[in-house]
């Protein structure tokens, strides 16, 4: 059916148009032109945005689906409209063909004029508000990230997260945690959030060594999991909290007892597994997919055992049934790692439902008296953001802020007790260890709220 023209004169909130032009260059290579109005209405004249699919990752759920068209409006929230153009390449579905997709030195269709030949095409998808100041300009926005390549390896659905896929990738300026500038990752994702990475760890050719000769993504090397680094961008942080008890910790493990987390949101794993591989702790992790469990353990390298105990259930109905059993003991940390289902308005974490002050209680009721609550929060908004912070202060004793320096996420840190000494004035092996594997910008960067 064809499009009518006036389709594209007004903006309508949230409204989702898809189709395919022919390519001005290559008649059997179709173009893929797709146009999403953004949820929020402009107080002005709207601004309208166009950006070119970057080559070879077509079918990247980033670009492929309404959602990851969203996310890309919503981090630039001045635009009103914006078109994604590219090249038509349909979706596969599962089982599924491995893509490999290496960066290519430049867009082909920058090759192409594109700037020339597409504006007659951004000029009728703009709506008619747009032209009261005369003929406009329509910006050329840029995609731009640290991919260099990258291979899907699984992909499943799961009953609560929907679709996921597991991927390697090659990354540039990762800090050369093991390669000394070649930094390889394998990432977890989810088709609901396609732009946000769910879990990230390192991961290291299977031959071993530090030649990375005829090593590639989609190459004839395999790779393995690497866990004794953590390089999600909050984990650290995260991890850094425990600076705040670590007297308390320090002297339970002289006292022959081990540490106790509990761990609300599993994902990959990797946190789970840090704790109990590089600290020494007994964790409890709870996530509410057991898909997402299944691909933890196959690919991420999470292995349970009586140190890690894993939970197929809600974060919030386990932490209730652990205030009525008394029986499993009480922790020495919370690590909160939630993010919202509803992604309407942006990407956001906790969920709302946690902030509540039943919910936070319960949470406090779980810690022992030097308890800490680490949470990874992304605020959509202002009022989230104080939201919480409020809530959390009428619980906990006191609150501790780390700006993870990513633009994005934020780790809080509360404390069941007021703390009866100055985090780190006694050193003690915890504290050395701690030091030994975090990075110390993350440790001096904790302030109070």
């Amino acid at each position: 059916m064809a499009l009518d023209a006036s389709t594209f004169e007004t903006l309508t909130p949230s409204r989702f148009i898809s189709f395919t032009i022919p390519h001005p260059s290559f008649s059997n290579t179709p173009l893929r032109v797709a146009v999403l109005d953004s949820p929020l209405q402009p107080n002005d004249v709207p601004q309208v945005g166009a950006m070119l699919v970057p080559e070879g990752r077509e079918i990247d759920w980033i670009f492929s689906t309404e959602l990851g068209h969203l996310q890309l409006l919503l981090s630039s929230p001045e635009i009103s409209r914006l078109i994604l153009i590219g090249n038509n390449f349909m979706e596969g579905t599962l089982p599924f063909t491995p893509h490999v997709y290496h960066r290519p030195l430049e867009c082909s269709l920058h090759l192409q004029g594109f700037e020339v030949w597409s504006k007659p095409l951004l000029l009728a998808l703009s709506p008619k508000s747009l032209f009261k100041r005369g003929i406009p300009e329509i910006p050329i926005l840029s995609y731009v990230d640290n991919l260099v390549s990258c291979m899907v390896v699984h992909q499943c659905a799961g009953i609560h997260v929907g679709e996921m896929l597991v991927e390697d990738v090659e990354i540039e300026n990762g800090g050369g945690v093991l390669h000394h500038g070649r930094e390889f990752r394998r990432r977890l994702r989810f088709k609901r959030m396609p732009n946000l990475i769910q879990t990230e760890i390192c991961i290291v050719p299977v031959k071993g060594g530090d030649c990375l000769d005829g090593v590639c993504i989609g190459g004839n090397v395999g790779f393995v999991p690497y866990l004794k680094v953590l390089v999600h961008p909050y984990l650290g942080p995260m991890v850094a909290g425990l600076v705040l008890n670590s007297e308390y910790v320090a002297q339970r493990i002289q006292n022959g007892f081990k540490p106790k987390a509990l761990c609300l949101g599993v994902g990959g794993g990797a946190l789970t597994t840090f704790l109990r591989t590089q600290l020494g702790f007994v964790v409890m992790a709870v996530d509410s997919d057991r898909e997402v469990l299944r691909v933890a353990r196959e690919y991420f390298g999470l292995e349970e055992s009586k140190f890690i105990h894993v939970v197929v259930g809600d974060a919030f109905e386990s932490l209730k049934k652990l205030v009525e059993d008394e029986g499993n003991g009480k922790f020495d940390v919370i690590m909160v790692d939630l993010d919202s289902s509803d992604i309407k308005n942006g990407v956001s974490s906790p969920p709302v439902e946690f902030v509540r002050k039943d919910v936070l209680l319960a949470a406090k009721l779980v810690l022992c008296e030097f308890g800490i609550l680490a949470i990874n929060v992304i605020p959509p908004s202002r009022y989230f953001y104080d939201n919480l912070v409020s809530h959390i202060k009428e619980v906990f004793h006191e609150l501790y802020k780390i700006d993870v320096g990513n633009g994005e996420n934020f780790v809080l840190i509360a404390t069941a007790s007021p703390l009866v000494f100055l985090a780190g004035d006694c050193v003690n092996s915890f504290l050395m260890r701690l030091k030994s594997i975090i990075p110390e910008a993350y440790l001096k960067s904790i302030t109070k709220i």
